[in-house]
């Protein structure tokens, strides 16, 4: 195979030591990722691959350079989102992507797209007051959500921000569980808690907590509520039954946005409940004032693991449904 050499120079030594990564980290997820040889000396990188790869390299990595100029934190999973997304779509910008901060979280981190599927659903937020989000596990989508409602209340955008999904049984009855139906539905808001305490330190999170600012609750407690003036997530949207999705839908009142996020391919619902988010799909699609965004593999943030297990079970379910049919 003929080998294709690109060569980089760049013009400042401290942002090129920190494109580089701690020992050249960030050098090793490109040539792990590309096959690519990354040879860096001082501001000069020579890369050697095939034509394709080296090319995608060194796109990466020129754009990586502005980023980091621009003041970008780089870490190894950005580089690997980069050349993810750059080996998906060429014609991606990922400064467009990366730099279009959506919060600054507790202790200066700034709070950002990964991808571009990303990036459509930050700006769908700011653009409808209804937004859904669609795709499998990693992809952002509660944690773009709550980024994005923490930062409609600290500009005055909301005056609560209220988180709730459905207590839906996987593989456990609620039966079994300890305590009252508060303390039995608790273990299933843990993932918004968790997202909530990453955008803030804990004390302030406690206090907008204990003063209703944030509100935390089963999708069975919005049942006769009208929130007006609030940033409504309903995560987990896919266990929902068609009854309780236009239940939630119901709830949104004046000066309100909602974003309802789940993942299509981890419905737990009885085989005769059929979802509310497939429905709410179905239905909505078309409708002026409601947005769907769809999330695939591209758009994992994740351990790079995730990304490879989600299409080994993408091509096994497309194995079952369309079998190979061998002629006798």
């Amino acid at each position: 195979m003929n080998e294709h050499q690109c060569k980089l120079e760049f013009d400042d030594v401290e942002v090129a030591r920190n494109l580089y990564g701690g020992q050249n980290a960030h050098l090793h997820v490109i040539h792990r990722r590309t096959g690519v040889r990354v040879d860096a000396r001082g501001t000069q990188v020579i890369l050697t691959g095939p034509a394709g790869d080296a090319e995608l390299a060194s796109r990466v990595l020129l754009e990586l350079y502005d980023l980091v100029k621009a003041g970008f934190t780089l870490f190894n999973q950005d580089v690997e989102q980069a050349l993810k997304i750059v080996r998906s779509d060429p014609q991606a910008n990922l400064r467009e992507i990366f730099l279009d901060t959506v919060y600054v979280a507790s202790r200066h981190r700034s709070i950002a797209p990964k991808g571009p599927g990303q990036k459509q659903f930050v700006d769908a937020i700011r653009r409808y007051d209804m937004v859904f989000a669609i795709g499998p596990a990693g992809t952002g989508k509660t944690y773009l959500a709550m980024a994005s409602a923490v930062a409609a209340l600290a500009d005055r955008k909301a005056k609560r921000i209220v988180l709730c999904r459905p207590a839906v049984e996987a593989g456990e009855k609620l039966g079994f569980l300890p305590g009252d139906l508060a303390e039995k539905v608790n273990p299933y808001l843990r993932p918004l808690y968790d997202a909530l305490h990453d955008m803030m330190d804990f004390e302030r999170a406690q206090g907008l907590l204990s003063r209703g600012i944030i509100e935390v609750a089963p999708l069975a407690f919005m049942r006769g509520r009208t929130l007006n003036e609030s940033f409504v997530i309903l995560d987990e949207a896919q266990n929902t039954t068609s009854e309780q999705m236009k239940m939630f839908l119901t709830r949104l009142g004046y000066g309100s946005k909602a974003v309802i996020n789940g993942d299509v391919t981890q419905i737990d619902l009885p085989d005769d409940k059929p979802s509310g988010l497939l429905e709410a799909r179905s239905i909505l699609s078309g409708v002026e004032g409601v947005a769907f965004c769809t999330f695939d593999d591209i758009d994992v943030v994740r351990h790079p693991l995730v990304h490879d297990v989600i299409r080994a079970y993408e091509r096994h379910t497309n194995r079952e449904r369309f079998p190979v049919v061998k002629k006798a």
